[in-house]
């Protein structure tokens, strides 16, 4: 970054960081494989400060599949059944277990347990 690039107040500092981890670091989550992840959250604190893992890295991760997340909560959403496809094609059927589906795997419940599936393996959910 050019000197004249740097934030001279820190407002605009604040902004800055702000905008890195909306157009970087959280794009970033929603692409990386589980191995980068982990290496990621393994030194997350680095990257993104003093936050919850699960609420933010984990979240993001997750947002490849807009319907295992909800906006306002951290980790998998809990409230409604999805369907997942995995790159074998086999699907499964369930609600996702929120205190279960941790650190890159999904667990589902519904008639039966279903998991843990890893985020590399699901291609679609639904």
């Amino acid at each position: 970054m050019p000197f004249s690039d740097v934030p001279k107040h820190f407002e605009d500092l604040a902004a800055s960081r702000r905008c890195w981890i909306e157009e970087v670091l959280r794009p970033w989550c929603r692409q990386a494989n589980l191995k980068q992840l982990r290496q990621a959250d393994a030194e997350w604190h680095e990257f993104a400060g003093r936050v919850d893992t699960q609420a933010t890295l984990w979240t993001w991760a997750w947002e490849r599949h807009p319907v295992l997340v909800h906006e306002d909560l951290a980790g998998v959403n809990e409230t409604h059944e999805v369907t997942i496809t995995l790159q074998n094609g086999c699907t499964a059927t369930g609600f996702p277990d929120g205190r279960r589906s941790l650190k890159g795997q999904l667990v589902l419940i519904g008639d039966e347990e279903h998991g843990p599936f890893s985020i590399d393996e699901i291609v679609e959910a639904q």
